[in-house]
């Protein structure tokens, strides 16, 4: 689960089953990655009960600046098909109440929520605090990648699981392949004898701190070694040097041009080849 906030959910939220509660996929079509700098532009959401769509909710949305035109390439929503689409103030009332007493789901729930949270603040409607179920969260620790799938992508999991709808950057589209993938992962999670709200977010929690040790213990290792071979480059570079420094002042001339090591040896020796010592006074 993500985070759960006060509102709308019922006391006893933990105990529920999730085979027992209903889920309010959502998905949403923007302007934008960013719902400070861009806006909605369409809404879809599905009703999903004991793994059957039983309802369904979708409007575009007219966000009150023009479509990129990278947007309406990837989308296929345009100026022209917004001109007439009520504001997010005008749809975000049904949407709520459509979703009024379900667990909110969608894929990559962040991005979603912080659209219709921006939103429904901007419009002076208080935000319910649903519990949120995030789909993407549940499949990185349900699905083995690359075992299974290469990514945890919409459309990766949608084509695996053989969803009747495939995602196609439409939200309507998007909610209901949402919603086939979240039945899966759901039901994996009664194979692991998960069955419960409270029993998801305890194994959530766990799994997500085993792999952040993980990974900080990667950290570690990888920080350790590097220090290693860091000390031996270091050592290596100390050796290269002082060799260096000693071959260079050995091949230092002295006054008549001989390298120093001859003159020493010239200086101690006699000519006939005897130690030299100096006299005695």
């Amino acid at each position: 689960m993500t985070d759960s906030r006060s509102g709308s959910r019922a006391p006893d939220s933990a105990s529920l089953r999730l085979c027992d509660l209903d889920f309010a996929v959502v998905d949403v079509e923007t302007t934008g990655w960013s719902p400070g700098e861009a806006g909605i532009t369409e809404i879809g959401a599905v009703l999903l009960r004991r793994g059957q769509v039983v309802a369904e909710f979708a409007s575009l949305v007219n966000p009150g600046t023009p479509v990129p035109g990278p947007i309406t390439e990837l989308t296929g929503i345009s100026d022209q098909m917004l001109a007439v689409a009520p504001p997010a103030g005008a749809v975000l009332p049904g949407l709520l109440a459509f979703a009024q007493g379900a667990v909110l789901a969608a894929h990559n729930a962040r991005f979603d929520l912080g659209f219709l949270t921006a939103a429904c603040a901007a419009a002076g409607l208080p935000w319910p605090g649903f519990e949120v179920l995030d789909t993407v969260r549940l499949a990185r620790q349900l699905m083995a990648t690359p075992g299974e799938v290469p990514d945890c992508k919409l459309a990766t999991l949608a084509d695996y699981f053989g969803a009747t709808e495939q995602p196609s950057h439409r939200a309507l589209a998007d909610a209901r392949a949402t919603a086939a993938v979240l039945w899966q992962l759901l039901r994996r999670l009664a194979d692991r004898e998960i069955y419960t709200l409270g029993e998801l977010t305890a194994w959530l929690a766990d799994r997500e701190a085993e792999a952040a040790a993980a990974q900080a213990a990667q950290a570690t290792q990888a920080a350790q070694a590097e220090g290693r071979r860091w000390r031996r480059r270091r050592a290596r570079a100390l050796r290269t040097l002082l060799r260096w420094r000693r071959d260079k002042v050995a091949a230092l001339p002295d006054g008549h041009g001989a390298p120093r090591d001859r003159m020493v040896s010239r200086a101690q020796r006699t000519p006939g080849g005897s130690q030299w010592s100096p006299p005695s006074s």
